[in-house]
């Protein structure tokens, strides 16, 4: 894209974290945003609180592993905009952190539906409208997770791997086809300020009551640390930063700490050298 005063972007998961920021980022920009989330009472106050300072904004309320939902989110975004040319497939969950043989199957539903379903919903709704522009950008949410997963977070792992085998297949897919659609998968560097790790407030009713807890001792050291990061987290704006140059430049992978991506990029290397995973990681 050669600008994005006057564009329009849909942001899921919007209504606060790193989906907050992304739409902060790209109203700063002149772009104007559809929010969409959930937590329809939180979403509202967001919106209000964007609009409050001029922003040209709008929230509507979406389950994203529910392709219906994220298809009326399509047709309201034309419906209040008149166009979409910026889809950020945002909205994730963490998974409620247990062994992989003892997790039950609705968390892997759970972590899925949200996580990878939601960008395919995205995906199928969003593409033939940017299609028939001739103009438009992806951004997937990506993780560390794309390329390593850690003990007690195994759904949440292959989500985030699906994540970006996706992206990387929409991209070449877009290049064969000579569209001028972009696709990026945006990397959080280090921990960020979001609720992410508190997934289960919002967990579905149609998959039965929240499990208990998993007893296993390295899971519970997982979830309290990664809880105690992200509450103590980097402004989700920070994160949030690298967006605009990845939809000006059409860069596919962007961090916000680029120095800990190569890092994180060098994993799948070692394991194609013979390394084999190792805990504590190296």
């Amino acid at each position: 894209m050669k600008t994005l005063e006057g564009r329009v972007a849909v942001v899921t998961g919007a209504a606060g974290g790193i989906g907050k920021g992304m739409a902060q980022e790209l109203l700063a920009h002149g772009v104007k945003v559809m929010l969409a989330d959930i937590e329809e009472a939180t979403l509202a106050a967001t919106v209000a609180e964007l609009a409050a300072d001029g922003a040209d904004v709008a929230g509507h309320a979406a389950d994203v592993a529910c392709a219906d939902d994220v298809q009326a989110l399509a047709d309201a975004t034309l419906s209040r905009f008149g166009a979409a040319h910026i889809v950020c497939n945002n909205a994730g969950v963490s998974g409620l952190v247990n062994r992989s043989w003892t997790a039950p199957t609705e968390d892997w539903q759970w972590v899925f539906g949200v996580n990878v379903w939601g960008v395919i919903h995205g995906i199928q709704s969003f593409l033939p409208i940017l299609l028939e522009q001739e103009e438009g950008h992806v951004v997937n949410t990506g993780s560390a997770a794309c390329f390593e997963s850690l003990p007690g977070m195994a759904a949440y792992g292959a989500s985030k791997h699906a994540v970006l085998a996706i992206s990387e297949s929409l991209h070449r897919e877009m290049s064969a086809m000579g569209a001028a659609i972009g696709v990026t998968v945006l990397i959080p560097g280090g921990t960020v300020n979001t609720a992410i790790m508190n997934s289960e407030r919002n967990w579905p009713a149609d998959l039965g009551p929240v499990p208990p807890p998993d007893p296993d001792p390295v899971s519970q050291i997982i979830k309290a640390g990664f809880t105690h990061a992200m509450a103590t987290g980097n402004d989700p704006r920070i994160t949030a930063g690298p967006l605009v140059d990845a939809i000006m430049t059409n860069k596919f992978l962007v961090c916000d700490e680029p120095d800990m991506l190569r890092d994180w990029a060098q994993h799948p290397t070692k394991l194609g050298e013979g390394e084999s995973p190792s805990w504590p990681p190296a």
